[in-house]
Order: structure tokens, then sequence, then C-alpha cells
């Protein structure tokens, strides 16, 4: 990172490299006592949500800048290390697409993560949770996030030094401003990826569901990996459907299983997501279903990269023929691993909401957007 923090005092500004445009380049440590402030005390009242690394609050800060505060739970060595590895990759990483570092603090027994707050919150929220009955996103927005959220994963695999595997692209980890542009986020699984290294063998961590075969089940990770996951969650933006859906009688089905023979059939209307009431573009479609049938190969060296993914939704690739797979690999994880696929923080019924930053429990805060008594909008 360049930089040390020891304490939460320090008002240092740090600044780092621009990509792609972006605006603000620089990061900062803020002291406790700032956020302390700027979060009414971390009070419930404010606190956007939860899950297993503690919990993330919305405040303002004395400049009237918004942002959303991860306030981690008690330290042990792994949430320490998933820390410092967030932080030095948020330290990294400029570009339209990604979720940046705004800042952090760290004390003797604190250890927070500041971010700008994203509006209208999480992918998630749109397509499964509170926000879905509202159908927001029309089909050019989606196929507006599928686009941004793909540049973002390039910029992460080829253009960053070193190179960044996300390891858990999932739709609670792709933000959408108050524009619903998209921002890959949570970088707390991502691996650093040492020049002239293609692959690596490690413990697994990301959501099932998304994970690719070879990384689920024999811990290989690669930027293939990313591509994997990115094409489950191109289905789900298509579908509206989830990467797992549980049936009658206890059984589970994934969102391959059941988009098989519909695209084998060439059934690409009945991909598609029905609260879209018939108001998609078809030949999208069907390039965006051909992405995602490319990226989900069980095969890593057959899937793309990143960049030819981008290429393919964008419409650019010269001799689409060569890239065309009207079939979809149906990977079927195996029953050991669909065992340990217990209720999760992406696991909601119809009374709860869907959080942002990680996979998040509950949606609790009030609209930040109104002053606290009166209902007047700031």
């Amino acid at each position: 990172m360049g930089s040390s923090c020891s304490c939460c005092g320090s008002e240092k500004v740090e600044e780092v490299p621009t990509s792609f445009g972006v605006a603000n380049n620089s990061w900062r440590i803020f002291t406790y006592k700032e956020l302390h402030a700027a979060t009414n005390g971390f009070s419930d009242d404010y606190k956007l949500g939860e899950g297993g690394f503690g919990s993330v609050y919305w405040g303002r800060t004395t400049d009237g800048l918004q942002i959303a505060v991860k306030k981690l739970k008690a330290m042990n060595s792994k949430a320490e290390m998933e820390f410092a590895v967030e932080v030095e990759v948020l330290g990294r990483v400029r570009h339209k697409n990604l979720l940046g570092l705004r800042g952090y603090c760290v004390g003797d027994d604190q250890r927070l993560i500041v971010y700008d707050y994203m509006p209208n919150l999480s992918l998630l929220s749109h397509l499964h949770g509170q926000f879905a009955i509202e159908v927001q996103l029309n089909w050019q927005r989606r196929m507006n996030i599928a686009i941004g959220s793909a540049e973002g994963i390039l910029y992460l695999h080829q253009e960053v030094t070193p190179h960044i595997i996300h390891r858990d692209i999932k739709a609670s980890n792709v933000l959408l401003d108050s524009d619903f542009v998209p921002l890959v986020a949570d970088f707390g699984f991502a691996k650093l990826i040492p020049e002239g290294v293609s692959h690596m063998t490690t413990r697994v961590k990301g959501t099932l569901g998304y994970l690719a075969p070879e990384y689920a089940m024999w811990g290989k990770v690669s930027e293939s990996c990313d591509v994997y996951s990115f094409g489950i969650l191109l289905l789900e933006l298509v579908t509206g459907r989830k990467p797992i859906e549980k049936l009658p009688g206890g059984l589970k089905r994934t969102i391959t299983e059941w988009a098989e023979p519909l695209i084998t059939k060439g059934r690409f209307r009945d991909l598609v997501d029905p609260k879209l009431r018939g108001n998609f573009d078809e030949n999208q479609v069907k390039q965006t279903i051909n992405v995602a049938a490319l990226c989900v190969q069980s095969e890593p060296e057959k899937r793309p990269n990143m960049k030819q993914v981008v290429n393919l939704l964008k419409g650019y690739e010269a001799d689409q023929g060569k890239v065309t797979k009207m079939r979809i690999d149906s990977v079927k994880y195996n029953e050991e691993l669909l065992a340990l696929d217990q209720p999760s923080d992406d696991d909601y019924d119809g009374n709860s909401s869907y959080g942002v930053f990680s996979a998040i429990d509950v949606q609790k805060m009030n609209d930040p957007y109104y002053k606290r008594g009166d209902n007047k909008k700031i």
C-alpha cells in the first residue's frame, strides 16, 4: 500500500494512480471519532446490513459525503487477513466499474473500511430482493450492467499489476450507483497473482452456484474461475433466476441445469425474466446467452478471457462464427458440495431485504435521503 496505518488518528491522505477517467484519486485514513460521528454512533437506524464479517453503516461526513462504513467484528487471524487483502486491493484499483477505497481506520481492536455509498444498493436487491417487484432493471440497464461489470473484471485481470482474481463474483457484489452504473465490490477473497503464474491451488472461498467446478472441487483458481462466475451472473441477469434453486423434496437445481434444455431447443424468449414482459432485444438475448454458455464451459481452457467477453457483449468480435456456442455445459455439483450449501447470506425469504457490500443478511436502515423525524429529503 505504501503507507503505514498504525492508528486511527492519522489524517494522512494517500494519492494513488488514476485510471479510466476516475475523477477522485485519493483515499484517506479516518479517525474512529470521525466515523463514529458520521454514523451517529454506529446507530442501528443507520445500519445498512450485517453478515459474518460484521456490520455496514450509512454515514455522512462533515463535508457532506455519503459513505458506507464496514465495521468488522472482533478481529482474529482470518478476519485480519481479509481486511488486509481488501485494503491492499482497494488501494490498487481505480476503475469506473470497481468500488474503490474511500478510506479506512485501524485501531487496537477496530478495523473499518470506508466506501462511497451506493443508493441503488446491489444487483441482488433488484433481481431477487426488495426492489424486484418495481422492475427498475429494464433490458437496456441489464445489458449496461453486464458490460460494465465485465469491464471492471477485465481491469482486474489484465490492467492492474499484479493481476487480481476476485474469487467472489456474484449479484450481491455488484453494486449500483444512482444511475445504475455497476461497481464490482468486496475484495476480501481476492487473490493477487504474481507475474508469470497462470493458476494457483488454494483454499476454496466464494459462493456455491457461482463457483467454477475446478475451483469448487479441487481448489484450482485462475482468472478463468472469475469468467465462470461471470457467466452465471449473466444467466441470472437475463433470466431473473437464482444460481441455485431449491425444489420440492429438498432437491436443488443449478441455473445451468434449468437453462440447458431451453438453450438446446433455441427457446430464448422462454429464458428471459418474465418481469420484463417481453420488452427486450431478442438478438441481444441470444448473444448474451451465447457469451454465458462460453463462460460456463466445464473445461477452463475453453472459456474466453474477459477481454473476449467484453468484445462479444459489445458485438465487437469480427468472426463470431468461431465463438458461437448454443449449448450450455450443465455442471452438476457433487452431493457432498451441495450438502455444504447451507442457507447463506444470499438466501432470503420473502420477508427479508437485500444488502450491499459483501453478503449481508438484513436491510435494516431507514432511507438515508430523509432527515430523521421530519421525512424531508436531504
